[in-house]
């Protein structure tokens, strides 16, 4: 298995979405908060900051790193629903997992922040017409990108990192 991509690297096979798929990634969206805090459940301080492969992320910093790029998915969706084509901005993600709060801050505020805003970004996709999932935002690294596109991806995105925690404790013999 590549550590890196434990549900294997993202791809868009087909847009639009049908509704079928769409409602599935909607449903994974909504169960991720979920799933996150059952993959960090009754791990320690140590367990935490322990890296899911050699040179990458620990534990803590990627259950902080949910809300940061959820919170910029949000974001990116709402500007494409509200804006013609608006030019998205990116993040240095890797440097925001550096930052003093991610070290401070418990794992729970971060379950806690993730699990609100997931509340509202389901809700807002449950409510949307077909069309809306058309709606069109530029991306500088991916170019023209779709709501159905971010909702795949962001589904994508939660499985892709629980299961980098998932698999730690796996590898690692660590029980919930």
């Amino acid at each position: 298995m590549d550590l890196r991509y434990p549900v294997g690297p993202f791809a868009m096979e087909k847009e639009p979405l049908s509704e079928e798929q769409r409602r599935n990634f909607i449903d994974q969206m909504a169960a991720t908060p979920k799933r996150l805090a059952e993959a960090v459940a009754g791990l320690s301080p140590e367990q935490l900051d322990t890296p899911y492969r050699p040179g990458g992320w620990t534990a803590r910093q990627v259950a902080h790193h949910f809300p940061d790029s959820h919170m910029n998915g949000y974001i990116r969706v709402k500007l494409a629903l509200t804006e013609a084509e608006p030019a998205l901005k990116t993040y240095e993600e890797s440097d925001w997992a550096k930052l003093p709060d991610t070290a401070a801050t418990p794992v729970e505020v971060s379950l806690q922040l993730l699990d609100a805003l997931h509340r509202r970004w389901v809700a807002l996709l449950r409510s949307l017409a077909e069309a809306d999932f058309r709606r069109t935002a530029r991306h500088p690294s991916w170019g023209i990108i779709t709501v159905d596109f971010l909702t795949a991806q962001y589904a994508w995105h939660g499985r892709h990192h629980v299961a980098h925690i998932t698999s730690l404790r796996d590898r690692m013999g660590w029980t919930s």
